[in-house]
């Protein structure tokens, strides 16, 4: 059976500020809050053998799997598809700032000056396609937590990608089947 692990990155500074970044070149640290989730998720991964990390080209992610993984002999592999949504003029805004805007507009606008939701939906079913036809059977996924909210809620059959599942821990493993995994990109790409 193939095994993939999702998880969400350590609480970065930024989560902790309650401010958004979608900018991979911006530097945002995790807390130290972060790299103890990140200890305590590479505790509960410990005994599943892994063959591959996949991580975002943000270094929270990488980070996260870093400390997560320490003493592992893992390679890893960046997947950019698997970023957190391009937000444009509104990075580094408050949190409600991004809230705000998604409320008045459609999952089809684009944010000022970076992408829309349904193009970041996209992308994320693209980058979990790429993941599913890669010959590793047990993969780690860490990225953000709105790629992990719409592939569990697609998978779940949902017809909202934002819900029912909607908070989401910080590196906390979600474990997906090759069929279920399969469900999240057709669920994403049926909702886009």
């Amino acid at each position: 059976m193939r095994l993939f692990v999702i998880a969400r990155h350590g609480e970065s500074t930024l989560n902790s500020e309650n401010r958004v970044n979608g900018d991979p070149d911006v530097p945002v640290q995790l807390t130290e809050r972060g790299r103890s989730e990140a200890q305590l998720l590479g505790q509960q991964l410990a005994h599943i053998r892994l063959e591959l990390c996949v991580h975002t080209r943000f270094s929270r992610t990488r980070d996260t799997a870093e400390i997560a993984l320490a003493g592992r002999d893992v390679p890893f592999l960046e997947v950019p598809e698997l970023d957190d949504i391009a937000l444009g003029e509104l990075e580094g805004n408050t949190l409600e700032d991004y809230r705000a805007w998604k409320r008045a507009h459609t999952r089809r606008d684009p944010f000022p000056g970076g992408e829309s939701l349904d193009d970041a939906a996209r992308r994320y079913a693209d980058a979990f396609e790429s993941v599913l036809r890669r010959n590793e059977s047990q993969i780690l996924i860490v990225t953000h937590e709105i790629p992990l909210r719409y592939a569990i809620n697609a998978a779940d059959g949902s017809n909202d990608l934002d819900g029912p599942a909607h908070q989401l821990a910080n590196a906390t493993p979600y474990l997906f089947d090759e069929d279920t995994l399969t469900r999240a990109v057709e669920g994403i790409r049926r909702l886009t």
